[in-house]
This record gives structure tokens, sequence and C-alpha cells, in this order.
């Protein structure tokens, strides 16, 4: 009989796969990268081995490249991601995840009083700290922190 140590997930012809991501942070980046309303075949991994990060979690998608704009949101709540993208079984790019300066209408201002909650218009938020991620609204000044982010 033999054991296997490993744990196997199918290989991903063309597609993406975002690695590293912490496991407090993985749902949260399905549901930033909209995952439940993609077609492709998806690969959810949670609480995977990391020499890096003691747990990780990990997202494949079959057939699908992420525009950079939307590889950023990522960066807000994990910025430890990797994007390898994947195309005939290889990976030809990997690439950290990068944290925009600027985050328009991506996160929503958790200040009750701030005018993006009141008036129709999109968010602004400057980036005031990179580990961990702290955000300032461009509007009310109202920080907060990547673990607080909603969409």
């Amino acid at each position: 009989m033999n054991k296997k140590t490993e744990l196997a997930v199918a290989a991903l012809r063309n597609g993406t796969v975002i690695d590293h991501i912490p496991v407090e942070a993985l749902f949260k980046a399905v549901d930033l990268l909209g995952i439940a309303e993609l077609d492709k075949s998806v690969t959810i991994g949670c609480n995977l081995e990391s020499k890096r990060l003691g747990k990780k979690g990990i997202i494949k998608v079959a057939d699908t490249f992420f525009p950079a704009e939307i590889l950023s949101r990522i960066a807000i709540i994990a910025p430890s991601a990797v994007v390898n993208t994947i195309r005939d079984y290889e990976v030809v790019s990997k690439e950290p995840v990068v944290l925009p300066d600027v985050i328009v209408g991506i996160v929503e201002c958790n200040n009750p009083k701030c005018i993006t909650r009141n008036e129709p218009m999109k968010s602004v938020f400057n980036v005031v700290d990179r580990t961990p991620v702290t955000l300032s609204c461009h509007y009310c000044e109202h920080e907060i922190s990547g673990k607080d982010i909603s969409k």
C-alpha cells in the first residue's frame, strides 16, 4: 500500500491561482473577487500547511485571468498573497499582490456619518500603512484596518 503524505489538488490547465492567503482572510478574498458569480471551476483550500504562514488559504480559478485592479482588492486583506498565472499546466508568472496608494469604490467606510454612507458616491481610501493594512477615508478621515474591511 502506498501512503500519500501530500494533499492532492487537481492540476489547473489555464487560469489563476491565488496562494499564501492568510486563513482568516480567505473567505473575504472569495467575496472580494466575486467568485460566487463565476461560472468557472473553482477550488478553495483552507488551513493548508504553509512554511511562510503556518496555515494558509488558496483559491484556484480555471480559465479566468483577473485584471490587476481586481487583484489589488486582495492586497487590502491579504498583502502576503501571491498570484500565479497558469497556461498549459505551467506557471508563467508569479507576482505578489500590489496594494495601490488610493483605493476607489472597493471598501465601504464604516463611519455611519460619512458622506459615502449617505450619498450615492464611490468611497475613496488612502493607504496609511501597509503592515498591517490601515486605510483612511478621503472624506471623513476615519481609519479602518484590513481585518475590519467590508465590501
